[in-house]
């Protein structure tokens, strides 16, 4: 990979082929570490040392933060609500609790729509629906509560990119982490 990294940018920047085309050429991108490597390649910064040191560092403040929004009235504030709810009746609370935690309610409290970037399945599904999906991180889970806005158990995480499942990791913060490396490592505009 270190290699034919100047190889992969050039094609990658300047032909823009389909992301399934260049994981076929380059099926390594699809592991984490070679991944992070590219990153490193590209930027010099660790991904996940860098994502996770700020993450963690802003945790606690986001998270009161979340909880003033969510003790007022409102559409954001009932969903927030929500979010810290389902966060406040888990057994444990450890550091990717908190995590997944801050990464769903994040969006909610800048008033984006994520419906259709953080989808969920349950695991009976023999396929993913991934017609016309561009980016989004698929949760998949044993129990029947899709409704369920925060899911701490899945069974599985997909990273989708152009209708197609790249990667699957067991926790939400790794598979966000992974697509947003793959996003700048195959140069994608979304």
């Amino acid at each position: 990979m270190e290699t034919t990294f100047p190889l992969r940018r050039q094609t990658i920047v300047m032909s823009c082929p389909p992301v399934k085309e260049l994981l076929d050429l380059w099926p390594a991108l699809k592991m984490e570490s070679e991944l992070y490597a590219e990153f490193i390649r590209i930027t010099n910064q660790n991904l996940p040392s860098t994502f996770y040191a700020e993450l963690d560092r802003h945790i606690p403040r986001l998270m009161t933060l979340f909880r003033q929004k969510a003790s007022k009235t409102g559409k954001t504030a009932d969903a927030l609500a929500e979010i810290l709810r389902i966060h406040d009746e888990q057994d444990i609370h450890d550091i990717h609790t908190k995590r997944t935690t801050v990464l769903h309610a994040l969006p909610v409290y800048l008033r984006e729509d994520v419906s259709g970037f953080f989808r969920t399945c349950t695991d009976e599904s023999d396929e993913l629906e991934l017609d016309g999906v561009e980016v989004a991180l698929f949760t998949v889970i044993s129990d029947h509560d899709t409704t369920s806005p925060v899911h701490y158990q899945p069974v599985k995480i997909s990273v989708v990119i152009e209708s197609d499942a790249v990667v699957s990791l067991p926790r939400f913060g790794e598979a966000f982490l992974v697509m947003f490396g793959l996003i700048y490592a195959l140069h994608l505009s979304y």
